[in-house]
């Protein structure tokens, strides 16, 4: 058992991160306080974190180890997994999207090869504004369409909203 000096409470040794330098091996603070902290930390610096999470992505390393991961069993399940999960919790969005997709491919309408924002020719998504109108899009590139969900605070893969 040991104290954890932020908390005070008394915990056993296995609710204590290992620490060989201190004395009983253990870190001082428990891992609840540790974590809290730790996210606090986080939170307070946001800009830093964001800029080290994005240089360490891109690290040669990290990127053939993403690659190499695609190409596993284990990938395949888990991002099946993800894209169902996601699938069953935006019943609407991925209405929508078949709705739009289907009408592309029967030509009923027409996707065009620049971006409604920028002008960039490239390969477009179609944004909707409004769910209950399927058909209605804004055809974004995807970096304008990442900067109207940024301006807008709705991330591309945020949730709908609990049905009241």
């Amino acid at each position: 058992m040991k104290e954890c000096f932020k908390c005070k409470i008394e915990k056993p040794l296995t609710e204590f991160y290992a620490h060989k330098e201190m004395s009983d091996g253990y870190l001082n603070k428990c891992k609840e306080c540790t974590k809290k902290d730790n996210s606090k930390n986080r939170l307070k610096n946001i800009e830093y974190y964001l800029e080290y999470d994005k240089k360490r992505d891109n690290l040669p390393h990290r990127v053939m180890a993403r690659a190499s991961y695609r190409k596993t069993e284990n990938y395949r399940i888990s991002h099946n997994a993800g894209t169902n999960k996601w699938d069953a919790f935006n019943t609407r969005k991925k209405a929508a999207s078949t709705a739009i997709g289907n009408a592309v491919r029967d030509k009923k309408i027409e996707k065009p090869s620049n971006c409604s924002c920028c002008g960039k020719e490239t390969n477009l998504h179609g944004h909707h504004d409004d769910y209950a109108k399927p058909l209605e899009v804004r055809w974004l590139c995807s970096a304008c369409h990442r900067a109207w969900h940024k301006k807008h605070g709705e991330g591309l893969n945020a949730r709908e909203p609990e049905a009241a």
